[in-house]
């Protein structure tokens, strides 16, 4: 069973999220022959205001 984990900053759409989904499982099933019914994708989506790059919050960006 492939678990896949994705974080992402929070603020894309509905549609962006299940194309995102639909791509990396189609990619995982490709490349291990896993079938689709068992790859587990988990996407883990953070507020600007909880992440930051070289000490800078994206919020205050």
């Amino acid at each position: 069973m492939p678990l896949v984990h994705i974080d992402l900053i929070a603020g894309r759409s509905p549609e962006q999220l299940k194309g995102m989904v639909k791509d990396v499982t189609d990619a995982i099933v490709k490349n291990t022959g896993a079938p689709a019914e068992h790859v587990h994708v988990v996407l883990n989506e953070m507020e600007k205001e909880h992440y930051a790059v070289g000490g800078v919050l994206k919020s205050d960006e």
